[in-house]
């Protein structure tokens, strides 16, 4: 299975700002900047930023173009350049605090935590209601494993908004990493509830099911997503890992090759093929797969716990025991309990 969670790009509204100003050229301005408007809303960005370009050729003071202009660039994972325009934003008017909470998520997404919380605190005051303040707040502290304190932020949000659905994914996030399964559920569920084809919901409620051995919900969880998105490379391989529990070993194998074309370097697919390969009695094609997951230095659930008792099954147990060595390190829960019992 795959447990990434991944927090959702923020919906950020769009200002909408009819300029009461002279000349020709900051009307035709303007006239850019509504009709950019328009293009955002109906998720055209490669237009939108278009038109933004438009306004601040037409306007090169306008402040409100460029904050939009940077929303537009976070939309398309441009996220260096979304950050010096909303930097340009705020420059040209240093009051214009949604540039500034806008920056600081795209200082998080950058991995610049300084940065990010020094733009949230300049604006704490000011936001001090604001739901999606205190949901990248929490990403924030979150990010930075400061566990009780992002728990607290997505409260906050919560309150707030009894409808923010990343809130209640990203609380779920955390409470799944803490191992607090059913406070997760409920969120995950609270999620579905406002957004039935929430992603990251849907698939961390399919991973529960996993953990509890559930399959049948398992599946049903992962096929509503690929019902939305017949590509998601998480819920085919996902899914495709429960058919291996479940001895659909060929039928699991298809979904997870399928996971791995998408991404060649998903280590978790990587594992689900070796798995695949070790349920098949192919032990070197196994240890193959297996030991391209380990070379990604990634962390993946039970990598090293599946790969030591392969190369125990062999009678290696040296390697095993190396294997599972550095799994416990990485709370690999199998490497733990089997070098406990096989290593002392």
């Amino acid at each position: 299975m795959n447990s990434m969670f991944k927090h959702s790009i923020l919906l950020i509204f769009i200002v909408l700002i009819i300029l009461s100003c002279g000349g020709q050229d900051k009307k035709d301005s303007a006239d850019f900047f509504l009709k950019a408007n328009v293009a955002f809303t109906q998720n055209n960005y490669t237009e939108a930023l278009r038109l933004y370009n438009e306004a601040i050729a037409k306007n090169p003071d306008f402040p409100d173009a460029y904050l939009n202009k940077g929303i537009t660039l976070m939309k398309i994972g441009q996220i260096n350049d979304a950050r010096e325009v909303l930097t340009e934003a705020i420059k040209l008017d240093p009051t214009l605090i949604q540039a500034i909470l806008v920056r600081s998520e795209s200082s998080l997404r950058l991995g610049d935590f300084k940065s990010a919380e020094d733009d949230l605190k300049k604006i704490s005051k000011e936001y001090s209601d604001s739901t999606r303040y205190f949901l990248i707040k929490g990403n924030l502290n979150d990010a930075m494993s400061q566990t009780s304190e992002a728990i607290a932020d997505y409260d906050k949000a919560i309150l707030l908004d009894k409808e923010n659905t990343e809130a209640f994914v990203n609380r779920g996030a955390v409470y799944y990493k803490l191992h607090s399964y059913q406070l997760a559920r409920e969120d995950f569920a609270s999620a579905i509830k406002l957004n039935p084809s929430q992603p990251e919901a849907l698939n961390n409620l399919g991973l529960i099911a996993t953990i509890n051995k559930e399959w049948k919900n398992a599946i049903f969880y992962f096929d509503r997503i690929l019902n939305f998105h017949p590509d998601d490379a998480l819920a085919l391989n996902n899914k495709g890992y429960v058919l291996l529990q479940t001895g659909a070993l060929e039928d699991g194998k298809k979904l997870i090759e399928r996971a791995l074309d998408t991404n060649p370097k998903n280590g978790y697919a990587l594992r689900n093929l070796g798995l695949y390969y070790d349920l098949s009695n192919d032990p070197d094609k196994a240890l193959l797969e297996y030991n391209k997951a380990i070379e990604l230095a990634e962390p993946v659930e039970m990598l090293y716990g599946f790969t030591g008792r392969l190369y125990f099954k062999q009678k290696d147990k040296t390697k095993a025991c190396e294997i599972w060595k550095k799994g416990t390190i990485l709370k690999d829960s199998i490497a733990i309990e089997e070098l406990a019992k096989n290593c002392k």
